[in-house]
């Protein structure tokens, strides 16, 4: 018998953008599978004013405590609140920056949100993404050439949630759908640059997918044929024929996450350089 769902205040304070304390707070509350976070996000807090404000509302709703704060001083004042409060409180790049110093000999620069400074590894990721977005659910570039990976897969075998998580890493992706019967563009057969990789379900997994997201239908429509199992057998046969016939990889996203695909393709991509 499973246990009742609890729920526990989880305060997550920054400097920043805050998106390396929600990574590192919902990784960690995800292993918890019978309490859930009550998530309270504080970004951009860089003044003495500011920082007294989130302590005087985690003071209302007590919880956990995790933040990356470059200002010492105002690390301190959470610090000295948190512990007089009596609420556990972790400073969750701390540790990482005493690791890299210990080792590299010289400490951290201490500049608040370093890492979304705008370098010339931003605007390449801002060009993956407008690329990506071009080039979605099978808008063919004139060169296939100029993508780095092409995702290949019948419907609903998550191609552009996908290539959309791809783009945010800087790889220009392009994703083309599968058609029973229908042969894939010469263009692909043809590219010599991106890594090609088929992405397959199962049958049940896909067939739950479409029956979740039926909108819009037009009414000349087959949806009985769309939801069908054997009919989607079918297409993951034709799916597996092309990728085998040229030798293209093949990843079964049915258990999955968009994250851990990616970075299964990320790890094809290494292999395949």
């Amino acid at each position: 018998m499973s246990k009742p769902q609890s729920y526990f205040h989880l305060h997550l304070i920054s400097d920043a953008t805050g998106e390396t304390l929600l990574a590192a707070g919902r990784a960690a509350a995800s292993q918890y599978k019978d309490a859930r976070a009550i998530e309270h996000i504080y970004p951009l807090i860089r003044t003495t004013k500011q920082v007294e404000k989130v302590l005087e509302e985690i003071e209302a709703e007590p919880g956990i405590i995790l933040y990356t704060m470059v200002d010492q001083e105002l690390a301190a004042i959470i610090d000295a609140r948190c512990a007089a409060m009596g609420l556990p409180y972790v400073s969750v790049l701390e540790p990482v920056l005493t690791v890299f110093q210990s080792y590299l000999g010289t400490p951290a620069g201490r500049r608040v949100g370093a890492q979304h400074v705008l370098d010339a590894d931003y605007f390449r990721r801002i060009d993956a993404l407008n690329f990506t977005m071009e080039h979605d659910d099978g808008q063919l570039p004139p060169d296939m050439n100029d993508a780095d990976i092409v995702l290949i897969g019948i419907s609903r075998t998550s191609k552009t949630p996908t290539s959309i998580y791809l783009a945010n890493r800087g790889i220009k992706t392009v994703n083309i759908p599968i058609v029973l019967g229908v042969p894939m563009p010469y263009s692909l057969a043809a590219a010599t640059k991106p890594l090609i990789v088929g992405l397959i379900a199962s049958a049940e997994r896909i067939s739950q997918v479409r029956e979740n997201r039926l909108l819009g239908s037009t009414p000349s429509f087959d949806i009985s044929s769309y939801t069908d199992r054997s009919q989607i057998s079918a297409e993951l046969a034709y799916a597996r024929q092309i990728c085998g016939r040229h030798g293209w990889p093949m990843i079964d996203v049915s258990r999955r996450s968009i994250e851990e695909t990616a970075a299964a393709i990320v790890a094809l991509r290494g292999k395949n350089r």
